[in-house]
Protein backbone atom coordinates (compact mmCIF):
# COMPACT_ATOMS: atom_id res chain seq x y z
CA UNK A 1 0.00 0.00 0.00
CA UNK A 2 1.37 3.31 -0.84
CA UNK A 3 1.57 6.55 1.83
CA UNK A 4 -0.20 8.85 1.76
CA UNK A 5 0.92 12.55 1.99
CA UNK A 6 -0.90 15.72 2.67
CA UNK A 7 -1.04 18.56 -0.16
CA UNK A 8 1.85 20.04 2.04
CA UNK A 9 4.14 17.05 2.49
CA UNK A 10 2.74 15.74 6.02
CA UNK A 11 1.76 12.29 5.91
CA UNK A 12 -2.14 12.47 5.54
CA UNK A 13 -3.57 9.56 8.15
CA UNK A 14 -7.22 10.39 7.02
CA UNK A 15 -6.26 9.00 3.23
CA UNK A 16 -4.46 5.93 4.63
CA UNK A 17 -7.29 5.10 7.10
CA UNK A 18 -9.94 5.32 4.28
CA UNK A 19 -7.78 2.76 1.98
CA UNK A 20 -7.22 0.76 4.32
CA UNK A 21 -10.61 0.02 5.28
CA UNK A 22 -11.97 -0.17 1.62
CA UNK A 23 -9.30 -2.58 0.99
CA UNK A 24 -10.30 -4.46 4.36
CA UNK A 25 -13.90 -4.70 3.41
CA UNK A 26 -13.59 -6.51 0.90
CA UNK A 27 -11.86 -9.26 2.33
CA UNK A 28 -13.69 -9.66 5.85
CA UNK A 29 -15.38 -12.16 4.77
CA UNK A 30 -12.80 -14.64 4.91
CA UNK A 31 -11.55 -13.54 7.96
CA UNK A 32 -14.74 -14.28 9.30
CA UNK A 33 -14.51 -17.38 8.04
CA UNK A 34 -10.80 -18.21 9.15
CA UNK A 35 -11.69 -16.97 12.95
CA UNK A 36 -14.43 -19.69 12.96
CA UNK A 37 -12.73 -22.55 11.47
CA UNK A 38 -10.20 -21.79 13.89
CA UNK A 39 -12.41 -22.04 16.68
CA UNK A 40 -13.87 -25.16 15.19
CA UNK A 41 -10.29 -26.84 15.24
CA UNK A 42 -9.79 -25.94 18.60
CA UNK A 43 -12.73 -27.08 19.86
CA UNK A 44 -12.51 -30.21 18.72
CA UNK A 45 -8.79 -30.30 19.57
CA UNK A 46 -9.31 -29.61 23.24
CA UNK A 47 -12.54 -31.96 23.30
CA UNK A 48 -10.05 -34.85 22.20
CA UNK A 49 -7.53 -33.97 24.75
CA UNK A 50 -10.78 -33.28 27.39
CA UNK A 51 -9.40 -30.44 28.16
CA UNK A 52 -12.13 -28.03 29.39
CA UNK A 53 -12.21 -24.48 28.85
CA UNK A 54 -14.90 -21.84 29.93
CA UNK A 55 -15.31 -20.55 26.77
CA UNK A 56 -13.79 -20.69 23.08
CA UNK A 57 -14.62 -16.98 21.28
CA UNK A 58 -14.51 -15.79 17.67
CA UNK A 59 -14.05 -12.91 15.80
CA UNK A 60 -12.23 -11.21 12.62
CA UNK A 61 -11.61 -7.86 13.30
CA UNK A 62 -14.45 -5.15 13.03
CA UNK A 63 -13.88 -2.36 10.35
CA UNK A 64 -14.33 0.79 12.75
CA UNK A 65 -11.56 -0.97 15.26
CA UNK A 66 -9.41 -1.76 11.35
CA UNK A 67 -10.03 1.75 10.92
CA UNK A 68 -7.98 3.25 14.09
CA UNK A 69 -5.36 0.80 14.19
CA UNK A 70 -4.24 1.26 10.71
CA UNK A 71 -4.29 4.85 11.49
CA UNK A 72 -1.90 4.39 14.50
CA UNK A 73 1.04 6.71 14.72
CA UNK A 74 4.34 4.80 15.02
CA UNK A 75 5.89 4.66 18.25
CA UNK A 76 9.46 6.01 16.72
CA UNK A 77 8.04 8.86 14.26
CA UNK A 78 4.79 9.77 15.26
CA UNK A 79 4.47 11.72 11.74
CA UNK A 80 4.27 8.14 9.89
CA UNK A 81 2.00 5.61 10.76
CA UNK A 82 2.87 2.08 12.45
CA UNK A 83 1.32 0.26 9.81
CA UNK A 84 2.52 0.65 6.30
CA UNK A 85 0.29 -1.87 4.98
CA UNK A 86 -1.91 -2.86 7.57
CA UNK A 87 -3.56 -5.42 5.68
CA UNK A 88 -0.34 -7.34 5.84
CA UNK A 89 1.30 -5.93 9.07
CA UNK A 90 -2.29 -6.37 11.40
CA UNK A 91 -2.07 -10.02 12.47
CA UNK A 92 -5.08 -10.14 14.20
CA UNK A 93 -7.42 -10.09 11.36
CA UNK A 94 -9.06 -13.07 12.49
CA UNK A 95 -9.20 -13.86 16.52
CA UNK A 96 -9.77 -16.58 18.96
CA UNK A 97 -9.85 -16.10 22.66
CA UNK A 98 -9.67 -19.24 24.78
CA UNK A 99 -10.94 -18.76 28.73
CA UNK A 100 -9.58 -21.09 30.84
CA UNK A 101 -11.01 -22.27 34.87
CA UNK A 102 -7.80 -22.68 35.90
CA UNK A 103 -4.15 -21.12 35.36
CA UNK A 104 -2.78 -25.19 34.94
CA UNK A 105 -5.51 -25.37 31.76
CA UNK A 106 -3.33 -22.50 29.99
CA UNK A 107 -0.28 -24.53 29.70
CA UNK A 108 -2.61 -27.78 28.25
CA UNK A 109 -4.09 -25.26 25.80
CA UNK A 110 -0.23 -24.19 25.44
CA UNK A 111 0.67 -27.85 24.35
CA UNK A 112 -3.07 -27.92 21.92
CA UNK A 113 -1.99 -24.86 20.01
CA UNK A 114 1.62 -26.33 19.23
CA UNK A 115 0.19 -29.58 17.98
CA UNK A 116 -2.61 -28.08 16.04
CA UNK A 117 -1.24 -25.01 14.16
CA UNK A 118 1.94 -23.40 12.99
CA UNK A 119 3.36 -20.64 15.75
CA UNK A 120 4.21 -17.97 13.85
CA UNK A 121 5.20 -15.80 17.49
CA UNK A 122 4.15 -16.24 21.09
CA UNK A 123 4.14 -13.50 23.51
CA UNK A 124 3.64 -13.97 27.27
CA UNK A 125 1.90 -10.92 28.43
CA UNK A 126 2.89 -10.91 31.91
CA UNK A 127 6.68 -10.43 31.06
CA UNK A 128 5.79 -7.73 28.79
CA UNK A 129 3.74 -6.04 30.68
CA UNK A 130 7.35 -5.82 33.39
CA UNK A 131 9.33 -4.90 31.12
CA UNK A 132 7.16 -1.80 29.87
CA UNK A 133 5.87 -0.98 33.29
CA UNK A 134 2.76 -0.81 32.65
CA UNK A 135 -0.33 -1.93 34.63
CA UNK A 136 -2.15 -5.12 33.18
CA UNK A 137 -2.92 -8.74 33.96
CA UNK A 138 -1.05 -11.88 31.89
CA UNK A 139 -2.04 -13.78 29.25
CA UNK A 140 -0.81 -15.78 26.44
CA UNK A 141 -1.02 -14.32 22.68
CA UNK A 142 0.06 -16.22 19.62
CA UNK A 143 0.14 -15.21 16.11
CA UNK A 144 -0.30 -18.92 14.29
CA UNK A 145 -1.60 -20.18 10.69
CA UNK A 146 -2.80 -23.69 9.68
CA UNK A 147 -0.25 -26.31 8.87
CA UNK A 148 0.75 -27.04 5.79
CA UNK A 149 -0.39 -30.19 6.32
CA UNK A 150 -4.33 -28.93 6.87
CA UNK A 151 -3.65 -26.35 3.89
CA UNK A 152 -3.76 -29.18 1.38
CA UNK A 153 -7.23 -30.53 2.08
CA UNK A 154 -9.61 -28.52 -0.36
CA UNK A 155 -11.39 -26.81 2.97
CA UNK A 156 -8.69 -25.13 4.17
CA UNK A 157 -6.68 -24.42 0.97
CA UNK A 158 -8.30 -20.82 1.10
CA UNK A 159 -6.54 -19.83 4.13
CA UNK A 160 -3.09 -20.40 2.94
CA UNK A 161 -0.93 -17.43 3.74
CA UNK A 162 -3.26 -15.84 6.47
CA UNK A 163 -2.80 -15.40 10.21
CA UNK A 164 -4.53 -15.35 13.20
CA UNK A 165 -4.36 -14.26 16.57
CA UNK A 166 -4.84 -16.39 19.44
CA UNK A 167 -5.35 -15.46 23.21
CA UNK A 168 -5.33 -17.87 26.15
CA UNK A 169 -6.32 -16.44 29.58
CA UNK A 170 -8.03 -17.33 32.67
CA UNK A 171 -11.52 -16.21 33.40
CA UNK A 172 -9.77 -14.23 36.23
CA UNK A 173 -7.15 -12.56 33.88
CA UNK A 174 -9.81 -12.33 31.75
CA UNK A 175 -11.84 -10.06 33.89
CA UNK A 176 -8.93 -7.56 34.33
CA UNK A 177 -8.32 -7.16 30.82
CA UNK A 178 -12.18 -6.16 30.40
CA UNK A 179 -11.89 -3.87 33.26
CA UNK A 180 -8.40 -2.09 32.33
CA UNK A 181 -10.24 -0.76 28.86
CA UNK A 182 -11.56 1.41 31.24
CA UNK A 183 -8.21 2.35 33.33
CA UNK A 184 -7.25 5.83 32.60
CA UNK A 185 -3.68 5.56 33.50
CA UNK A 186 -1.52 2.64 31.60
CA UNK A 187 1.94 3.41 32.64
CA UNK A 188 3.35 3.08 36.34
CA UNK A 189 5.18 6.37 36.60
CA UNK A 190 2.32 8.34 36.00
CA UNK A 191 -0.10 7.05 38.07
CA UNK A 192 -0.90 9.00 41.58
CA UNK A 193 0.69 6.52 44.64
CA UNK A 194 -2.75 6.33 46.60
CA UNK A 195 -3.91 4.75 43.18
CA UNK A 196 -1.20 2.94 42.10
CA UNK A 197 -0.87 0.73 45.27
CA UNK A 198 -4.87 -0.23 45.39
CA UNK A 199 -4.05 -1.44 41.14
CA UNK A 200 -0.83 -3.33 42.44
CA UNK A 201 -2.98 -4.09 45.44
CA UNK A 202 -5.99 -5.76 43.16
CA UNK A 203 -3.32 -7.41 40.49
CA UNK A 204 -2.09 -9.37 43.70
CA UNK A 205 -4.87 -10.11 44.79
CA UNK A 206 -6.33 -11.55 41.48
CA UNK A 207 -3.15 -13.30 40.90
CA UNK A 208 -3.38 -15.30 44.15
CA UNK A 209 -7.42 -16.06 43.67
CA UNK A 210 -5.93 -17.80 40.37
CA UNK A 211 -3.37 -19.96 42.59
CA UNK A 212 -6.03 -20.90 45.17
CA UNK A 213 -8.98 -22.14 42.54
CA UNK A 214 -6.27 -24.01 41.42
CA UNK A 215 -4.51 -25.27 44.87
CA UNK A 216 -8.44 -26.29 45.40
CA UNK A 217 -8.76 -28.03 41.91
CA UNK A 218 -5.51 -30.01 42.89
CA UNK A 219 -6.62 -30.72 46.15
CA UNK A 220 -9.79 -32.01 45.09
CA UNK A 221 -8.49 -34.36 42.59
CA UNK A 222 -6.09 -35.81 45.32
CA UNK A 223 -9.14 -36.04 47.68
CA UNK A 224 -10.98 -37.84 44.78
CA UNK A 225 -7.96 -40.06 43.89
CA UNK A 226 -7.89 -40.89 47.51
CA UNK A 227 -11.35 -42.01 48.13
CA UNK A 228 -11.28 -44.35 45.15
CA UNK A 229 -8.20 -46.14 46.63
CA UNK A 230 -10.04 -46.32 50.03
CA UNK A 231 -13.29 -47.52 48.24
CA UNK A 232 -11.29 -50.41 46.08
CA UNK A 233 -9.20 -51.22 49.71
CA UNK A 234 -12.72 -51.28 51.52
CA UNK A 235 -11.47 -48.23 54.17
CA UNK A 236 -15.17 -46.98 53.77
CA UNK A 237 -15.14 -45.21 57.10
CA UNK A 238 -12.32 -42.91 55.75
CA UNK A 239 -14.42 -41.95 52.89
CA UNK A 240 -17.12 -39.16 52.85
CA UNK A 241 -19.80 -39.53 50.59
CA UNK A 242 -19.25 -37.37 47.47
CA UNK A 243 -21.05 -37.68 44.06
CA UNK A 244 -17.50 -38.88 43.12
CA UNK A 245 -16.64 -41.24 45.66
CA UNK A 246 -20.40 -42.63 45.48
CA UNK A 247 -19.88 -43.82 41.90
CA UNK A 248 -16.52 -45.66 42.91
CA UNK A 249 -18.72 -47.52 45.81
CA UNK A 250 -21.81 -48.25 43.16
CA UNK A 251 -19.58 -49.08 40.79
CA UNK A 252 -17.74 -51.82 42.94
CA UNK A 253 -20.43 -52.95 44.79
CA UNK A 254 -23.28 -53.12 42.45
CA UNK A 255 -20.69 -52.87 39.22
CA UNK A 256 -20.79 -50.01 36.64
CA UNK A 257 -23.78 -48.59 35.03
CA UNK A 258 -22.63 -46.42 32.03
CA UNK A 259 -26.47 -44.73 31.51
CA UNK A 260 -25.94 -42.87 34.72
CA UNK A 261 -24.93 -39.35 34.57
CA UNK A 262 -22.82 -36.84 36.78
CA UNK A 263 -25.71 -34.84 38.18
CA UNK A 264 -27.64 -38.27 39.26
CA UNK A 265 -25.02 -38.99 42.01
CA UNK A 266 -24.32 -35.54 43.14
CA UNK A 267 -28.17 -36.32 43.67
CA UNK A 268 -27.58 -39.08 45.52
CA UNK A 269 -25.07 -38.28 47.59
CA UNK A 270 -27.11 -34.80 48.76
CA UNK A 271 -29.84 -36.96 49.29
CA UNK A 272 -27.73 -39.30 51.94
CA UNK A 273 -26.01 -36.75 53.39
CA UNK A 274 -29.45 -35.12 54.63
CA UNK A 275 -30.45 -39.06 55.52
CA UNK A 276 -27.23 -38.60 58.11
CA UNK A 277 -24.89 -40.66 56.35
CA UNK A 278 -21.26 -39.57 57.04
CA UNK A 279 -19.25 -42.00 55.27
CA UNK A 280 -19.17 -45.27 53.12
CA UNK A 281 -19.11 -47.41 56.80
CA UNK A 282 -22.11 -46.60 58.01
CA UNK A 283 -23.88 -47.05 54.38
CA UNK A 284 -22.64 -50.17 54.06
CA UNK A 285 -24.29 -51.52 57.64
CA UNK A 286 -27.97 -50.03 56.17
CA UNK A 287 -27.79 -51.89 53.52
CA UNK A 288 -25.86 -55.25 54.57
CA UNK A 289 -27.62 -58.30 53.89
CA UNK A 290 -29.65 -57.22 50.73
CA UNK A 291 -28.31 -58.69 47.40
CA UNK A 292 -28.97 -55.73 45.23
CA UNK A 293 -29.92 -59.03 42.13
CA UNK A 294 -32.16 -60.57 44.01
CA UNK A 295 -34.30 -57.67 45.85
CA UNK A 296 -34.44 -56.06 42.35
CA UNK A 297 -35.77 -59.53 40.56
CA UNK A 298 -38.41 -60.12 43.66
CA UNK A 299 -39.57 -56.59 44.18
CA UNK A 300 -39.45 -54.83 40.45
CA UNK A 301 -39.64 -58.94 38.44
CA UNK A 302 -35.94 -58.02 36.75
CA UNK A 303 -33.14 -56.47 36.86
CA UNK A 304 -32.95 -53.01 37.41
CA UNK A 305 -30.53 -50.05 36.88
CA UNK A 306 -27.88 -49.39 39.55
CA UNK A 307 -29.37 -46.39 41.22
CA UNK A 308 -32.79 -48.15 41.57
CA UNK A 309 -31.23 -51.37 42.95
CA UNK A 310 -29.66 -49.05 45.36
CA UNK A 311 -32.72 -47.36 46.91
CA UNK A 312 -34.50 -50.39 46.70
CA UNK A 313 -32.19 -51.64 49.27
CA UNK A 314 -31.88 -48.43 51.17
CA UNK A 315 -35.70 -48.30 51.12
CA UNK A 316 -35.94 -51.95 52.84
CA UNK A 317 -32.63 -50.81 55.31
CA UNK A 318 -34.31 -47.59 56.46
CA UNK A 319 -37.73 -48.45 56.52
CA UNK A 320 -40.22 -45.59 56.45
CA UNK A 321 -37.33 -43.37 57.31
CA UNK A 322 -36.37 -43.50 53.97
CA UNK A 323 -40.07 -42.06 52.91
CA UNK A 324 -40.36 -39.57 55.44
CA UNK A 325 -37.37 -38.24 54.86
CA UNK A 326 -36.44 -38.51 51.01
CA UNK A 327 -36.80 -35.46 49.10
CA UNK A 328 -39.78 -36.85 47.48
CA UNK A 329 -41.36 -37.42 50.74
CA UNK A 330 -43.88 -35.00 50.43
CA UNK A 331 -45.59 -35.82 47.84
CA UNK A 332 -48.26 -38.31 48.40
CA UNK A 333 -48.63 -40.35 45.45
CA UNK A 334 -45.21 -41.21 46.04
CA UNK A 335 -45.37 -41.90 49.68
CA UNK A 336 -47.96 -44.49 48.91
CA UNK A 337 -46.03 -46.08 46.21
CA UNK A 338 -42.93 -46.52 48.82
CA UNK A 339 -45.15 -47.84 51.33
CA UNK A 340 -46.87 -50.31 49.02
CA UNK A 341 -43.17 -51.52 47.74
CA UNK A 342 -42.59 -52.39 51.76
CA UNK A 343 -45.32 -53.94 51.67
CA UNK A 344 -44.51 -56.10 48.94
CA UNK A 345 -41.24 -56.77 50.17
CA UNK A 346 -42.60 -57.62 53.82
CA UNK A 347 -45.43 -60.26 52.11
CA UNK A 348 -42.29 -61.50 49.66
CA UNK A 349 -40.26 -62.46 52.74
CA UNK A 350 -37.92 -59.73 52.61
CA UNK A 351 -36.66 -58.15 55.89
CA UNK A 352 -37.54 -54.60 56.35
CA UNK A 353 -35.87 -52.81 58.85
CA UNK A 354 -35.11 -48.95 60.31
CA UNK A 355 -31.42 -47.87 60.32
CA UNK A 356 -30.34 -46.06 63.57
CA UNK A 357 -27.34 -43.43 62.79
CA UNK A 358 -27.73 -42.38 66.41
CA UNK A 359 -27.34 -45.69 68.55
CA UNK A 360 -24.06 -46.60 67.70
CA UNK A 361 -23.66 -50.01 69.25
CA UNK A 362 -27.65 -50.73 67.42
CA UNK A 363 -27.30 -49.58 64.25
CA UNK A 364 -29.72 -51.60 62.60
CA UNK A 365 -32.97 -52.43 64.57
CA UNK A 366 -35.67 -54.45 62.95
CA UNK A 367 -38.96 -52.69 61.65
CA UNK A 368 -42.15 -54.66 61.94
CA UNK A 369 -44.34 -53.46 59.51
CA UNK A 370 -48.12 -53.99 59.21
CA UNK A 371 -49.22 -54.43 55.33
CA UNK A 372 -52.71 -53.22 56.69
CA UNK A 373 -51.65 -49.82 57.94
CA UNK A 374 -50.24 -49.41 53.84
CA UNK A 375 -52.75 -50.21 51.94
Amino acid sequence: MNLSSGSEGNFDFEVHRKSAVESYQRIRPIYEAFAETIKAILAQALDRAHIKVASIEARAKSIDSFGVKASTPSNRDESRPKYSDPLHQITDLAGVRIITFFPRTVSQVDQTLWHEFTILERIDKADLLIREEKLGYQSLHYVIALQLNRLALPEYARYAGLKAEIQVRTILQHAWAEIEHDIQYKSVEVIPTPIRRRFMTLAGLLEIADREFQAIQNEDEQIRQEARRSVQAGRLEEVEITPDALRAYLDKKLGPDRRMRDWTYESTAAMLRRFGFNNFRELEECIAGYNDDEISKRVWGGRQGQLTRFETMLLAGMGERFINEHQLGQAQWWRDWQFKTLAKMKALGIPTGVYNLVAADTRFATESLNPEDTA
